[in-house]
C-alpha cells in the first residue's frame, strides 16, 4: 500500500515546520513509519526532527553527484532518526534550494519532486509522508504537489493575523484551481497556530467554508522545546491536541473542504468597511511638474472633479478641525506650529488634524 501524502502550507515564519515536526513524532508515537519531506530553500523543516541536525539537501547532493557524473542514490539523501522512547525511527528528507539570488527555487522543487520519483517515493514502505512546504510563493513550483496531485490533501497553517490568512486563501485558490483542471488533493482544514483567541482565523474559516482542525495556542514551554529541538508534544495539552488531530486523520473523520477561497474583496472586507470607488489617477503633468508639491496640482477632467469633491468636503468640517487641516495642508504647517497659532498644546493638534483627516477620508467616499 503506497503511502498516505499530505502537503502542510502556510506563511514562511508562520510554525509550518513545528507543526509538521510535531505531526510525525505523533504519528511516529502511534507505530506510523513516518517521511517528512521539507520542501523549502531554507532546508531547515527537519532541523528540530533530528536533533538540530541540518540535513544535506538533494540539491546539494545532486549538483555534486552530477559532477562526478554519478546517480544519486536513496542513501545519499535520506536520513533516519531513532529517538530512545519513540517505536518507530522517523525519517527526513531537505529538497533544499540554490542560493539567495542564484536560482529559481519553485524549479529546485520541481526537479527534487522528478527525482525523488525516479527513486520510487511512492512505492517506499511508508504509511505517512509529511510535505513541509513554504506557502507565501506564488511561483508555480511550490504547487507541485497540488498540480500534480502527488498529496492526497493539504493542510493550512495560519495565525490570526491577515497576512497569514492572506496566505492560506491563496493556497485555498490554488488546490481549487488545480481540482477545476482535474487535481485531486482534498484540503483538509487550517490550524490555527499561536492562537490568540481573538478569533480572526476562525471568522475567515467560516466565511470561506473551511474547517478549523486545530487550535495551537500560544506557549512558552512549547518554544523552548522547539528552540531546543525537542518535541512540544511531550508538553501534555500540545500533545493532546496534535494526537487527536493525527488519530482524525488516520480515521478519515474529517470531511474535506470543498472551498474554492475568498476573493480579495471579499477577503479584505473581512477586516474592515473597504471603500468601492477607484483610485484616483496620477497624471503625467503633476509627474513632471518639478517643485509642484503634489497636494496643490489640479489635473484637468476626472481630476478637477475629485478636487471639486475634496473641496466641499473640507468646507463640512467642524470649524477647528477645518482650521487646523487647511494650516497643514495649504500651507504646509507642522503640528508645532499650528499649535502655536491657535493657542493649543502640540498633542491637541495633533488629535485634530487626525481627526479631521478621518472625517475627511469618511466624507470623501460618502459625497
Amino acid at each position: 500500500m503506497s503511502a498516505r501524502t499530505i502537503a502542510i502550507y502556510g506563511k514562511g515564519g508562520i510554525g509550518k515546520s513545528f507543526t509538521t515536526t510535531n505531526l510525525s513524532a505523533t504519528f511516529a508515537l502511534m507505530q506510523k513509519r513516518v517521511l517528512q519531506l521539507g520542501c523549502d530553500p531554507k532546508h531547515d523543516s527537519t532541523t528540530s526532527l533530528f536533533g538540530g541536525m541540518s540535513l544535506p539537501t538533494l540539491t546539494d547532493v545532486f549538483s555534486e553527484k552530477n559532477a562526478r557524473n554519478e546517480e544519486v542514490s536513496i542513501e545519499d539523501i535520506v536520513f533516519r532518526r531513532d529517538i530512545g522512547d519513540f517505536p518507530r525511527p522517523i525519517y527526513g528528507i531537505e529538497l533544499g534550494g540554490p542560493q539567495v539570488g542564484r536560482g529559481c527555487g519553485g524549479r529546485g522543487i520541481i526537479s527534487g519532486f522528478d527525482t525523488l520519483e525516479k527513486l520510487g517515493l511512492f512505492k517506499w514502505d511508508l504509511d505517512i509522508i509529511l510535505m513541509d512546504f513554504l506557502g507565501d510563493v506564488v511561483c508555480g513550483g511550490f504547487a507541485t504537489p497540488l498540480a500534480r496531485s502527488l498529496s492526497e490533501e493539504v493542510i493550512l497553517v495560519t495565525s490570526n493575523d491577515r497576512q497569514s490568512i492572506f496566505t492560506a486563501n491563496n493556497i485555498c485558490r490554488a488546490n481549487n484551481y488545480f481540482r477545476t483542471v482535474g487535481g485531486t488533493s482534498r484540503l483538509l482544514g487550517l490550524i490555527i497556530n499561536r492562537d490568540d483567541g481573538s478569533g480572526v482565523a476562525e471568522k475567515y474559516a467560516r466565511a470561506a467554508g473551511i474547517n478549523v482542525l486545530m487550535k495551537v495556542p500560544y506557549n512558552m514551554e512549547a518554544r523552548d522545546h522547539d528552540d531546543r529541538f525537542d518535541f512540544a508534544i511531550r508538553i501534555p495539552d500540545i500533545g493532546q491536541r496534535f494526537e487527536k488531530l493525527a488519530t482524525d486523520i488516520l480515521s478519515d473523520s474529517i470531511t474535506p473542504s470543498h472551498s474554492a477561497g475568498l476573493d480579495f474583496s471579499d477577503f479584505i472586507r473581512l477586516f474592515g468597511e473597504v471603500s468601492d470607488s477607484l483610485p484616483r489617477p496620477a497624471t503625467k503633468e503633476e509627474l513632471f511638474s518639478a517643485g509642484t508639491p503634489l497636494h496643490t496640482a489640479t489635473p484637468s477632467g476626472a481630476g478637477q472633479k475629485e478636487d471639486d469633491r475634496m473641496a466641499e468636503c473640507i468646507s463640512r468640517l467642524e470649524p477647528d478641525h477645518q482650521s487646523v487641516y487647511l494650516l497643514h495642508e495649504k500651507e504646509g504647517k507642522s503640528t508645532a506650529e499650528i499649535a502655536t497659532l491657535l493657542n493649543c498644546t502640540e498633542p491637541e493638534a495633533a488629535l485634530r488634524l487626525a481627526a479631521a483627516q478621518k472625517t475627511l477620508r469618511t466624507l470623501f467616499f460618502q459625497l
